[in-house]
């Protein structure tokens, strides 16, 4: 009797303990950085779509700014970055790569640029608008002064204008050293609208008016995928010229953004970290999906919905493996 009740008493035990410590744990959602713009936003929930859909995953997305965003992805609070720019966090990069805490999983896209740019009908002109071309040998910032009355100051009638960014923009005070530097000063003046709407609205307003605007932009946006516009060439980017003493004199340092994720969530998520190594799109598929967003109230959900339908074999490259049709077919069924 004794020795049966020593024989019963640890799967009693084991009993007791499934009781009080009740359900496994459910696995913790993929962490998004979800940071202020658009693009990754967008990113996140196409990624999070197919995660959920054809991986069976759970996921968030967590808003914050692009410090803690780095921090976060780091300490393991944040698995996943969609786009991350290095250019702009050359540092963090270095250091967190050296200490080896995040992954470098690839290109999401390149191409990425600012500069001055005008709509191309002032170059090639736009026949079935009516318009004819008014600057036809316009091709870099060194042709300006022979057009500055093509774009001029409806407020200083004796200069053109180039429509800067906002002022408390980093590119705001660099337009205006590069102004002064190429000795475009003389026959230019930067105009600051009081926001980046403001900046949105003034060049719509004249693109649909088929008036020539030059003006200061960047891409992957909406406004450049949906409007027919041409960046101004200038001389190659050089580090030594991309100071304030340099005046800025060649173009803004092309980007390139990459997937980067905490080093620990890969390894625990192998599957997950083959499609993350894949997932790759160009800077005309993302100017275009912000086109739509821009449309559509900026539903990044609805966003990503029409992305993947857009470009199916886009995203269906980005899966592999031996369960790769049945993950697809998950995907299709949930679009």
């Amino acid at each position: 009797m004794f020795l049966k009740r020593i024989v019963r008493f640890p799967a009693l035990l084991i009993v007791f303990l499934l009781l009080i410590s009740g359900p496994a744990a459910a696995k913790d959602p993929i962490v998004f950085a979800d940071l202020s713009w658009e693009s990754i936003q967008l990113h996140n929930r196409i990624a999070g779509f197919i995660f959920t859909h054809g991986y069976g995953e759970k996921v968030d997305y967590l808003f914050v700014d692009l410090t803690a965003g780095l921090m976060g992805l780091e300490r393991g609070d944040i698995d996943i970055n969609m786009e991350l720019w290095p250019t702009f966090n050359l540092d963090w990069w270095d250091k967190a790569r050296e200490k080896k805490t995040v992954v470098d999983l690839g290109i999401n896209f390149e191409g990425a640029s600012q500069g001055w740019y005008v709509p191309t009908y002032v170059i090639k002109g736009d026949p079935e608008r009516g318009i004819k071309p008014s600057a036809p040998d316009l091709k870099s910032v060194f042709d300006l002064p022979r057009y500055w009355e093509i774009f001029r100051d409806a407020e200083n009638k004796k200069f053109g204008r180039l429509l800067n960014g906002p002022t408390g923009w980093v590119a705001h005070d660099i337009n205006i050293t590069k102004l002064e530097g190429y000795g475009l000063d003389k026959f230019y003046k930067a105009f600051s609208p009081g926001s980046g709407t403001a900046l949105d609205t003034a060049i719509v307003t004249a693109y649909k008016q088929g008036r020539p605007i030059l003006f200061y932009y960047w891409e992957p946006t909406w406004l450049l995928g949906r409007y027919d516009m041409t960046r101004l060439e200038e001389p190659p980017f050089d580090e030594k010229l991309w100071t304030p003493e340099g005046k800025f004199l060649c173009t803004w340092l092309t980007a390139t953004t990459y997937v980067v994720a905490n080093s620990k969530f890969l390894d625990a998520n192998p599957s997950l970290a083959a499609f993350l190594k894949n997932y790759s799109t160009s800077l005309e598929q993302n100017q275009k999906a912000l086109s739509w967003l821009e449309d559509n109230g900026n539903d990044m959900a609805k966003g990503a919905v029409w992305f993947l339908k857009e470009y199916p074999d886009t995203w269906k490259g980005w899966i592999t493996g031996p369960d790769r049709q049945e993950i697809i077919a998950k995907i299709e069924k949930a679009l």
